[in-house]
């Protein structure tokens, strides 16, 4: 195909109604399911296209503080950010491969009863939760000694 070869473009034919069968049954014909794919396609498109949560930089900035402090001390060794529709989280991993040991989330739905921010532990625990990040974080400063 040369640049001057021009675009053809396919389109499938409408198959001709059933010969047998009642007259004025309602079949569904493979152009009715390609229709009805394309209605499905366009509402998966649209769900994708819609603005996902996310942190801001002064929220990262206040995130990454209390992460670099954490790393430099050696109790932290990596993170991972998820934006999805409903809430950004910024997970903490000890190690790369095991779950996260604390999830940092951010629920704008949540903002005007229990505050859009969370810490969440390891096993699920909401360790605090609250309406302004620097709060929320200072949980996470707390110095736990382990007793021998």
């Amino acid at each position: 195909m040369s640049e001057s070869d021009p675009i053809i473009v396919f389109r499938p034919r409408r198959p001709a109604p059933p010969a047998h069968g009642p007259k004025g049954a309602a079949s569904e014909t493979r152009a009715d399911r390609l229709e009805a794919s394309n209605r499905s396609s366009a509402a998966i498109e649209s769900a994708r296209l819609a603005p996902a949560t996310r942190f801001n930089r002064q929220e990262l900035s206040e995130i990454l503080a209390v992460y670099g402090r954490k790393v430099a001390a050696g109790e932290w060794r990596d993170y991972a950010i998820d934006m999805g529709r409903d809430s950004a989280v910024f997970s903490v991993f000890r190690k790369a491969s095991e779950c996260p040991f604390v999830r940092i989330e951010k629920t704008p739905k949540l903002a005007s009863r229990q505050g859009a921010y969370s810490v969440v532990g390891a096993a699920g625990q909401v360790l605090k939760r609250g309406t302004e990040l620097k709060r929320v974080l200072a949980v996470l400063e707390k110095r736990v000694e382990v007793v021998r």
